[in-house]
């Protein structure tokens, strides 16, 4: 195993010390394992040709209506309702 330094207040360190029976080396070595876990998922959830392929998706579903109107047909629902 390599070795890792990590710097931490006195205040801490003291509550550490206070808690000698918790393994700090093994919370620790547990908490980067998940956190590196976590940051490498959140790389492959972003596909750089999805995101590209949704953004012309939504540019192309953007494009105005020249038969309907939105404003239009907001203000028909809100008058039904009254």
């Amino acid at each position: 195993m390599e070795v890792v330094s990590v710097k931490v207040d006195k205040m801490v360190k003291d509550k550490m010390k206070k808690l000698a029976n918790v393994n700090w080396s093994e919370i620790i070595r547990q908490a980067l394992a998940e956190k590196i876990r976590e940051e490498e998922s959140k790389s492959r959830t972003v596909d750089r040709q999805s995101l590209l392929e949704a953004s012309k998706m939504t540019d192309r579903m953007r494009r105005s209506s020249r038969r309907w109107n939105s404003t239009e047909e907001i203000r028909k629902w809100r008058q039904a309702r009254k």
